[in-house]
Parts: structure tokens; sequence; C-alpha cells
């Protein structure tokens, strides 16, 4: 297999192949959230013509959570104000960011310049969110998904500065290649 990257001509670098797999790791993360994503939107239509709130209580029954319990109260409580136009609305929230995903990993499976950007600008908007809830809730679950964001974000930039820079020394060598009056 022959792969053909968008800013080269000719076979791929071994420096290539490697950030190939550095974007299909990010591409995979991205896909297996929207795979998420689609579940949670099944999982909503699911609920769409039933109580809320019977959902809620069979779920915590489920997991063995005692209802007396204040956080299950605020769910039952939560679940008890969901009307179907909420989930509908969540639903149509969720379909974009779903589709978003889907899109991303596509771009950065097939080594696209697009789709890098992109990473990098949805994955920096996140941080200041996930190091605001690493402040409020500190747990080993908040701190992986932050490092794993931050990672990928300098990764990304990473990629893109050595983009310009290749474009950059390209557009030398071309202009140092045509001298008029040689």
């Amino acid at each position: 297999m022959h792969l053909k990257f968008p800013h080269k001509s000719g076979p791929p670098s071994p420096a290539d192949l490697e950030h190939l797999k550095g974007l299909r790791a990010v591409a995979s993360l991205e896909f297996i959230k929207g795979v998420l994503s689609l579940a949670g939107i099944f999982g909503l239509f699911s609920i769409m013509h039933r109580d809320p709130w019977d959902v809620a209580d069979d779920l915590l029954e489920f997991l063995h959570i005692n209802p007396d319990r204040h956080f299950a109260q605020m769910f039952l409580d939560f679940a008890d104000r969901i009307t179907e136009k909420n989930l509908w609305t969540a639903a149509l929230l969720l379909s974009a960011y779903c589709t978003l995903r889907f899109v991303e990993a596509y771009g950065l499976w097939r080594a696209r310049a697009w789709a890098e950007w992109f990473a990098l600008i949805s994955g920096a908007a996140y941080i200041p969110f996930e190091v605001t809830e690493m402040i409020r809730r500190p747990t080993p679950i908040h701190a992986i998904i932050l490092i794993v964001n931050i990672v990928i974000v300098a990764y990304m930039a990473y990629l893109r500065m050595e983009a310009r820079v290749r474009r950059q020394r390209e557009a030398h060598n071309r202009s140092q290649a045509y001298q008029p009056g040689d």
C-alpha cells in the first residue's frame, strides 16, 4: 500500500509514518468519542416516550444505589424536570457533536491539515474547562482527561508548526533554484 500525504509527493519518510501513527491514534480516540455519543443518542431515543423519573429510578435500582441518598434524590429531581423537548434538544446537540467527532476522526486518519487544525482548536477550547474541573474536584479521571488533551493539543501544534517550517523551506529552495538571468 502506498500512502500519499497531501503535502508531499513520493513515498512517505519514516518521520511521516511516525506522524501517521500518532494521527491515527488521535483519530481512533475521536472515533471512540463519536461511537459513545452515538450510543448516547440511541439512549436518549430509547427513553423518548417513557417517564424520565421512572427511567432514573430504574437506573438507580440497577446500579444498587439507595434512592434516599442525596445524590440519588438530586438525580431523581433532575429527571422529574426533563421534558420531551429537552430530550430532542439533547439528541440534536449530541448528533452535532457525534458528527464532528466522526469528521475529525476521518480527517486525522487521512492526515489532513484541516483536521489537525480542528483537533488543535477544539482540544484547546476544552482545556480551561478541564483545568477548572481539576481545581474544583481533583480526581484521577479528571487528571487523565486533562493530560491526554494537553498532549493531543501539543502534538497537533507541533505538527502544524513543522508543516509551516517545511513549507517555508520548500519555498526558499524553489526561490533559490530559480535565479533569473542565469
